[in-house]
């Protein structure tokens, strides 16, 4: 199972859609792939066209998004306790629970922002 980052919504279905055949790739292969209720409010936030908002839809449903739980809530903040520099991190360490209490690896196109969180699995390579 794959978490998905708001990084990799953006860059798989805005502008010139660098990560779009990696995204096809792997659902050809059958990937189970997931957003957080949290990646939608980031990625929602944005400013995103009909379309933009429509292939996103498409693929990942917001009413399917996984939810932040008090259970993503506790990982979260434990997790924010244990590593440094977390301040301004918040949204990150949130995104990145979700994809731990799942089980899930995280694909990210920004690692360095989630390299220290412990128990994260990133996507090693695409």
């Amino acid at each position: 199972m794959i978490h998905l980052d708001t990084s990799v919504l953006i860059n798989a279905l805005t502008g010139p859609k660098l990560s779009e055949p990696t995204l096809r790739q792997l659902i050809k292969m059958g990937e189970r792939m997931l957003v957080s209720s949290i990646v939608v409010f980031e990625w929602r936030r944005g400013p995103r066209t009909p379309d933009e908002i429509a292939d996103q839809e498409a693929l990942f449903p917001a009413e399917a998004s996984l939810p932040f739980t008090s259970v993503e809530a506790l990982v979260a903040a434990d997790t924010y306790r244990q590593i440094k520099r977390a301040r301004g991190r918040e949204i990150d360490i949130a995104i990145a629970a979700c994809a731990i209490v799942h089980g899930a690896q995280l694909w990210t196109l920004n690692p360095a922002d989630f390299k220290d969180i412990p128990n994260l699995k990133l996507l090693s390579s695409t």
